[in-house]
């Protein structure tokens, strides 16, 4: 006789805002209950949480979490409190409007697609009263800027197909536009980057490999530099593999003497709820130990505890 399986029964948004009011407004936060409960729900159970919280409470969660935690905990948090699409928008915003950190604003643009950029770009001028137009074009210059308002705007097909006739034709082009000639014609880069589906990149990529002997994205380092060249590098490597891609940005971020908690905790919020296994799965492929382990030595506190009960068990 077959075993009845009975799936389990979901957190009550109600009780969680309870819980969550009692551990923020005792004589003493605690913070470990906090963490506990936030980071095991989804963003639909956030965000039913965070309307519980307002109708039993009058408060708003966001701000009641900002009074009781500090620091890099605080930090995460009320990042992972964001409906995934205003926290995208809300990124953008604070790299290019507040921190001139230009690096989290080029990530997040150019390794969505067109459809989900729509949407952050709809969010963005509803919230901030801006176009996120408007401030890639007031806080950016150069070709990083053209790269940027080309890959908002230009739309790109989210099929499977590829046209290898044409993906040959774009790597022929991209090599007479860097490799070939004496300077770079940053023009072509950015029509073909901005302008072509993920699928289709990979195939350029392979064609230029395949003829060249060498990726588009050693191309791309040897022709181009600075925010432009992080651009067009997000861009290819999110087409072939974007857990490897992020893998290697995390790495980056706890590399040497330091940590950049600022990358670490976007890469891990923004990614848990899309593709976190996969780059767990990269990150040990390439530097031979886990993620976890990484994240564990580098960080410390209820920050670590949250960070790595976001990122679940080892792979």
């Amino acid at each position: 006789m077959a075993t009845l399986v009975v799936p389990p029964i979901p957190p009550c948004p109600r009780d969680d805002a309870m819980h969550l009011h009692h551990a923020l407004k005792g004589l003493k936060c605690d913070t470990d209950a906090v963490v506990n409960l936030l980071a095991h729900r989804d963003a639909t159970q956030r965000a039913n949480i965070v309307q519980e919280f307002r109708a039993i409470y009058s408060e708003e969660l966001s701000e009641c979490l900002e009074k009781e935690l500090h620091g890099k905990l605080e930090s995460a948090i009320l990042l992972w409190m964001h409906d995934p699409v205003v926290r995208d928008a809300v990124i953008i915003r604070q790299c290019l409007a507040v921190d001139s950190s230009f690096h989290g604003a080029t990530e997040i643009i150019c390794s969505r697609t067109h459809s989900q950029m729509q949407s952050i770009k709809e969010v963005y001028l509803s919230k901030f009263g801006a176009s996120v137009d408007h401030d890639v074009e007031a806080h950016t210059s150069a070709d990083h800027k053209k790269i940027l308002l080309a890959y908002l705007n230009n739309p790109r097909d989210e099929s499977d197909e590829v046209d290898m006739e044409q993906a040959g034709k774009d790597a022929k082009a991209l090599y007479k536009a860097g490799e070939k000639r004496l300077g770079t014609d940053e023009d072509t880069f950015i029509k073909i980057f901005s302008e072509r589906s993920a699928p289709h990149l990979v195939a350029v990529n392979s064609y230029y490999n395949h003829v060249h002997g060498h990726s588009l994205k050693k191309a791309v380092k040897n022709e181009t530099s600075g925010h432009f060249r992080h651009a067009l590098l997000t861009i290819v490597q999110c087409a072939e593999n974007p857990a490897k891609y992020f893998a290697k940005v995390l790495y980056k971020s706890m590399k040497g003497l330091g940590t950049d908690d600022i990358t670490l905790t976007r890469i891990i919020v923004t990614r848990t709820e899309i593709d976190m296994h996969y780059i767990k799965i990269e990150y040990f492929k390439k530097y031979h130990k886990t993620l976890n382990d990484a994240v564990h030595s580098d960080t410390l506190g209820h920050y670590r505890d949250f960070l790595l009960q976001l990122l679940g068990p080892n792979v």
